[in-house]
């Protein structure tokens, strides 16, 4: 099969890593792809919202299989433009149509959609412009802290969490009425807060069976013992050693199973992944949020305890037939640590040369910002995150230490990671 992944970070190095080593990949492609996707296919200048450019490729290249990495082109409706489409509705593409995306797309219609199917989940409204002042009641209605939340998409950066009644108030205000993230902010879910520790947990449904991969759980502040900003995250480990088999058991009876049985139930067809953004508080859990992809950088940590296929997976999803299908898991742990640049999550500089990449051993790199000059051929810096390390471990000290090492090795201006990965298992 001829096969085009979109996206351009870490997660999607990571499913190229894994989909070019299945025998079913025929040629591999990534849109726009980074220096480490060019290395395992052939990088397409094209954006993930492009899709008229998407389907000159698809035509072009003679593609079988679109694999959508981020949720932009999932929430803007990609699925629902090749079903729309004469020559692309027999692609078979991973992702769900626009109606089940919104999942992720709108904080709002996620509580509503758990609300409806008894999903367990924190307590909230949603506020506007027009009842901006019941917002402010709701919150003195609250304990600390407070979760304000952005409805839209915001690049993992729409939740703030609060201590202060009249700065969530001035911070609601913000969101609301001077756009502080945009259009995503001109609907805000305020929710109670949760206490307990979270994780991420995944799975690939066609509509009706699924696959529930590795367990993973992430570091998303910028500063040691999860202090300073929100960042895209900047670590991440699997498997999660609380989420033994009674809490994961309770996971797909009281959440995964409603949530694919309510999407059939709401006419929402979905073939893709779901990611649900978990908190286990005194051995319950609770969905703090849906994502209609994978997340990154679990996706570093998960895709390598996979041992099946993944293009069988992801075959089957598209096709219907996941029933028939298992999956086979990795017994070891991964961990994963995020080199960012220096700045990140503000401004930060681009272009840095990174050396050392072919002087790391026993670990995977997940290249995420960065690109190769053309001139020069070094890769260098792009983004703020730049590069995943995954190592795997009999253990998950083994594990973070053989990563650590490595880390060590990489070096470019201004490198900065966390060094506390893990600290909290």
């Amino acid at each position: 099969m001829n096969i085009l992944i979109l996206g351009s970070g870490g997660r999607e190095y990571a499913l190229a890593w894994k989909i070019a080593q299945s025998p079913k990949t025929e040629k591999l492609f990534i849109a726009p792809g980074n220096a480490g996707t060019g290395t395992l296919g052939v990088n397409l200048p094209i954006e993930t919202t492009e899709f008229e450019n998407i389907k000159k490729a698809v035509v072009e290249y003679d593609i079988d299989m679109v694999v959508v990495g981020p949720e932009n082109p999932l929430v803007a409706g990609i699925h629902d433009y090749f079903l729309n489409d004469e020559y692309l509705k027999n692609i078979k593409i991973t992702g769900p149509l626009k109606a089940g995306a919104m999942l992720e797309g709108s904080k709002d219609f996620a509580k509503q959609f758990m609300l409806k199917h008894n999903i367990p989940t924190a307590a909230y409204q949603t506020f506007n412009h027009e009842n901006l002042e019941q917002g402010y009641a709701f919150l003195e209605s609250l304990k600390a802290p407070y979760v304000l939340k952005a409805d839209g998409l915001a690049a993992g950066k729409g939740v703030l969490i609060l201590d202060d009644l009249e700065k969530a108030k001035a911070e609601l205000k913000a969101m609301i009425e001077e756009s502080k993230f945009g259009d995503a902010s001109a609907k805000v879910v305020i929710e109670e807060f949760l206490s307990g520790i979270e994780l991420s947990v995944f799975i690939l449904t066609d509509g009706n069976s699924y696959v529930i991969l590795p367990e993973a759980k992430d570091y998303k502040r910028i500063g040691e013992g999860d202090t300073g900003p929100n960042t895209g995250g900047m670590g991440s480990v699997s498997p999660v050693p609380f989420a033994n088999k009674t809490f994961m058991d309770k996971v797909e009876s009281k959440i995964i199973k409603p949530t694919v049985e309510g999407l059939k139930k709401d006419g929402i067809p979905y073939q893709g992944f779901i990611f649900f953004g978990l908190i286990n508080v005194d051995d319950e859990p609770y969905v703090i949020e849906y994502n209609c992809r994978l997340g990154d950088p679990e996706t570093e940590s998960i895709i390598p305890r996979i041992t099946s296929d993944l293009v069988d997976l992801l075959e089957a999803a598209a096709d219907g037939t996941l029933d028939k299908q298992s999956i086979k898991i990795d017994d070891r742990y991964a961990a994963t640590v995020m080199l960012v640049s220096g700045g990140y999550p503000g401004k930060y500089e681009k272009g840095k040369t990174i050396s050392g990449l072919n002087s790391v051993n026993n670990c995977i790199l997940f290249h995420a910002g960065t690109t190769t000059d053309v001139e020069s051929l070094e890769v260098k810096t792009s983004g703020g995150r730049v590069l995943a390390v995954t190592a795997l471990g009999n253990n998950l000290k083994e594990a973070l230490n053989t990563a650590y090492q490595n880390v060590e090795i990489i070096q470019f201006e201004g490198k900065n990671f966390r060094t506390d990965i893990g600290f909290d298992l």
